[in-house]
């Protein structure tokens, strides 16, 4: 491969693993599905590999060590990637990590730990060469320790505008050296003029390093593809080495993009519902004997896969509720209220305020929940709010369910935790323990008398609960206590059977497997070498 790029610079090469960089003609095109595939097909074959993504943006992060020893950020995708690889998941497999708050503003983190919000103009031109400094080291460390480095790109690998700055895709190219497959999703449509264009316009050192595409997302019979993918390698020279069915093996989302829109089906049993996208309708389990649990959509909403293990009990609906102030009651429907973790905390409250659905919650008669941001909404008050909001206010009233006041300061607290349940209010009943991590700004203190159900900064009344652990439902005794809840409140029944859970699907798979076998059944890697290892 070329070790020089356009600007004749060389390569940081000299690492000892091969690296792969999965890139995509857009965003959604299957990347992190694939690289998570390829991450635990490889390590089933006794293959030591590493998950990377040199940039991501994302509000969904987990909690993984940092070089230093200390517990820092990365994107979600990268932390699935690292359990597909059974490996421990790192911050040198992310980096650099974006997480947008609104008003063109994104929260830089590097090496796990967060730096500040910049606006993207003032990124560029004065913390870009830093981000990329910190991902060719952490690259490097990585290609050190494992003999594979699975790369994802982010977004298009095609963005002109961004070529002389793409981190994720043509910079991490140059300085891994890394072989290129290309994910063309033509669920879409115009699969063919997207691949054609994406090749056409990379510069020409990327260009040479792309070793071929795979078409994912596809419903039917591939043959009839075959005339389409034999005139494009004639006309471009790059092979399609791989035509992925449409079969979601059951990944936990990058980002709320990745959620169903408001009345559409999606995928994974996600339907349309009294105005919200609902998901976990696909148990089997009748509708009238199923409970609701509405999650209010917030603008900024971060880390919404903590609800995932709810949706998948038999008979519990996830609804993600729009902020419309037209509607009546938007929780007219609803057994149950979570509020998820926001990026933005003040700026979400508001929003909530605009749309009456504070008052709604305040009305409301069933369980609550609030997580992280969520838990903060729910309190009576947030002060220093000019910290973490866009706009000047100092002092924010908050939703007023909890005996709480939440203050922030420029201090983020980033670590796993574990802590002992306590089984009152929501989730009476709990015993035992519950693991998580927490990744907040803002301290909660009490304001009231309450209970502290889930570690010194956590509270909850009869019918409310706020914690900051994220992870929390992920936890079998806090899930099957909250559940059962949720049907005594509804006075309902509690369907039997157990939780599709995601370490093993119904037909005993883990989504790791699922993606693992995908890869291995529909793409061939001897294009990239990687056949005959392991």
């Amino acid at each position: 491969m070329s070790e020089t790029g356009d600007t004749g610079e060389t390569a940081d090469i000299g690492e000892t693993a091969d690296t792969v960089l999965i890139a995509g003609t857009a965003s959604h095109a299957g990347k992190s599905t694939l690289a998570a595939g390829l991450c635990r097909l490889l390590a089933r074959r006794g293959v030591s590999v590493a998950p990377f993504k040199a940039q991501n943006m994302s509000n969904n992060a987990r909690v993984a060590l940092a070089p230093d020893g200390e517990w820092g950020e990365i994107g979600v995708s990268q932390h699935v990637q690292a359990r597909a690889a059974g490996v421990p998941a790192t911050t040198d497999m992310n980096p650099v990590l974006l997480k947008p708050r609104g008003d063109g503003e994104s929260q830089l983190v590097i090496d796990g730990e967060a730096v500040d919000h910049f606006a993207a103009g003032e990124y560029y031109a004065d913390h870009w060469e830093a981000a990329r400094d910190a991902a060719v080291a952490a690259h490097r460390r990585l290609a050190a320790d494992h003999d594979v480095v699975v790369a994802e790109g982010a977004g298009s690998i095609a963005e002109i505008n961004l070529h002389d700055r793409d981190l994720a895709n043509v910079e991490c190219a140059r300085f891994a050296d890394a072989a290129i497959l290309i994910a063309v999703d033509i669920e879409r449509g115009g699969a063919f003029a997207s691949l054609y264009g994406t090749l056409e316009l990379l510069p020409d050192d990327v260009r040479e390093r792309v070793a071929g595409a795979v078409i994912t997302k596809f419903r039917g019979d591939p043959s009839l593809l075959e005339p389409g993918i034999a005139e494009i390698e004639e006309r471009t020279g790059v092979p399609v080495v791989g035509v992925v069915p449409h079969d979601d093996p059951g990944l936990p989302a990058e980002d709320s993009l990745s959620l169903p829109d408001t009345g559409d089906a999606g995928d994974g049993g996600g339907e349309g519902v009294g105005g919200a996208a609902t998901l976990g309708a696909d148990d089997g389990v009748p509708e009238e004997s199923a409970v609701r649990i509405a999650v209010p959509r917030l603008p900024r909403i971060s880390n919404f896969t903590d609800l995932e293990p709810l949706a998948r009990e038999p008979g519990v609906r996830v609804a993600y509720v729009p902020l419309d102030s037209s509607l009546d009651d938007p929780l007219a429907d609803a057994d149950a209220v979570v509020l998820p973790g926001s990026k933005n905390t003040v700026d979400d409250l508001l929003a909530l305020r605009e749309a009456g659905l504070d008052e709604a919650i305040r009305r409301f008669e069933g369980p609550i929940v609030g997580i992280c941001g969520g838990y903060q909404i729910l309190g009576e008050r947030i002060t220093g709010a000019e910290i973490e909001g866009t706009g000047s206010q100092s002092t924010v009233e908050g939703v007023g369910v909890l005996p709480v006041e939440t203050h922030f300061s420029p201090d983020k607290r980033v670590e796993r935790v574990t802590r002992r349940v306590e089984g009152v209010g929501p989730l009476a009943g709990a015993t035992g323990t519950a693991a998580g991590y927490e990744i907040h700004m803002g301290r909660s203190s009490p304001t009231g008398e309450t209970a502290r159900p889930l570690g010194p900064e956590s509270a909850a009344t009869d019918r409310a609960l706020g914690t900051y652990l994220h992870g929390l439902f992920e936890n079998e005794a806090v899930r099957d206590a909250f559940a059962a809840t949720v049907f005594a409140a509804a006075d309902a029944s509690r369907p039997a059977g157990r939780p599709r859970s995601v370490e093993g699907a119904d037909d005993g798979r883990s989504p790791y497997d699922r993606a693992a076998d995908l890869v291995a059944d529909h793409v061939d890697l001897a294009v990239v070498g990687l056949d005959d290892l392991g």
